[in-house]
């Protein structure tokens, strides 16, 4: 926690702890701490952030509560989770069944139900994170 420091203190801490520790990520609400926000890996702004600071983070949390952190970046890993999965199960049936179809192996009736399959199955596997939201 930085408080009291200018903006050029605080961009220099963030430089510091990333030649330190590597990936940084920064958490601010200021025109002061905009530098920091930009220099950060990630910089995370609150709701209520100034326009000046909001628009130098990559990351803005809605609400103006902090404890809305951890579930922002569990939310973050699941949707990166899950685009995977749904990029696997598309390129999957792109391989297999647009392939058969193309040389009469599958009809195409078949065909266009596994494709709208694939479809449903994208789309229910990325409402699971609704489920999420409404618990976080």
């Amino acid at each position: 926690v930085l408080a009291g420091v200018t903006p050029e203190g605080k961009q220099q801490a963030v430089c510091e702890h990333q030649r330190r520790y590597g990936c940084v990520a920064f958490v601010g609400d200021g025109i002061n701490d905009a530098p920091a926000l930009a220099q950060a890996d990630v910089g995370i702004t609150l709701g209520s952030a100034t326009d000046v600071a909001t628009g130098s983070a990559d990351v803005t949390i809605v609400h103006d509560d902090l404890r809305r952190l951890a579930t922002t970046i569990d939310v973050a890993r699941r949707s990166v989770r899950i685009i995977k999965q749904n990029l696997f199960w598309a390129f999957f049936y792109n391989a297999v069944a647009i392939p058969l179809a193309a040389m009469g192996r599958v009809p195409p009736g078949y065909a266009a139900a596994a494709m709208m399959v694939s479809s449903i199955s994208v789309v229910l596997n990325s409402l699971r994170l609704r489920r999420l939201a409404r618990t976080g």
